[in-house]
């Protein structure tokens, strides 16, 4: 398993803690599926790729355990995890009910200049559509929702969603290079927009509602698509 071959730039930032930065990184590549379920990861051949001690690489593996994204097996190895369906629909649950409060209070503030951001937003995941560009339109969807998140001033509740979220997150990188999807998530956006400019809250829940339920309303299909990746709840 070799870093380099992949798209992530290895080169820390010496005046910052290394261990964040080796979290990001990793975080960036196992949300991507660049590091697929089930791949190993080294930690000296990590070390010797991020030059720096076992350590730092330790440290970082603990903080990507407990977001649920690798799997630790001590004295043996690390491997990526594989995507955990039921993990997958709590987090979902979770962001489901704090959006829902943060369109309802946004659409009765009917602010023009917040719907000029997420505006921008969408011509930025139009931009990326059109030139298949799937992970920088998923990094653009996410600074859509982090929008809104800021404007109703609970940024550190989108950090706390974020905790939870890698399951959700695989998934929907599994899922959006199906046809339709990317423009069913554009066509959500424009509609949540239009409902906060009207200052229509129950239309903004709606949409929101629809928009967060496309991919695990998909779920059973992706399993069955991707069935080396996925954990199912057993029945």
């Amino acid at each position: 398993m070799k870093l380099d071959t992949l798209p992530v730039d290895l080169h820390l930032d010496r005046s910052r803690h290394a261990a964040p930065q080796v979290v990001e990184k990793l975080r960036e590549l196992i949300l991507s599926l660049a590091l697929e379920p089930g791949t190993v990861l080294s930690r000296p051949e990590l070390a010797e790729q991020f030059g720096l001690s076992q350590t730092p690489i330790r440290d970082a593996l603990i903080q990507l355990r407990d977001e649920g994204l690798v799997d630790i097996f001590p004295q043996h190895t690390t491997v990526v995890s594989r995507i955990d369906v039921a993990a997958a629909r709590q987090a979902h649950f979770l962001r489901r009910a704090l959006e829902l409060e943060i369109v309802h209070e946004l659409a009765g503030r009917q602010d023009p200049a917040l719907a000029a951001r997420l505006n921008a937003h969408i011509a930025t995941q139009e931009a990326c559509l059109q030139a298949a560009r799937y992970a920088d339109f998923i990094v653009s969807d996410q600074a859509f929702h982090r929008e809104m998140h800021e404007a109703a001033g609970v940024t550190a509740l989108w950090e706390l969603e974020q905790r939870y979220s890698g399951h959700v997150r695989r998934l929907r990188h599994l899922h959006l290079p199906e046809a339709g999807q990317a423009q069913r998530i554009l066509r959500d956006h424009r509609r949540i927009v239009g409902a906060l400019v009207s200052g229509n809250a129950a239309a903004a829940q709606t949409a929101l509602r629809e928009h967060l339920s496309g991919t695990l309303s998909h779920v059973d299909d992706i399993c069955e698509r991707y069935p080396q990746y996925v954990t199912r709840p057993a029945k």
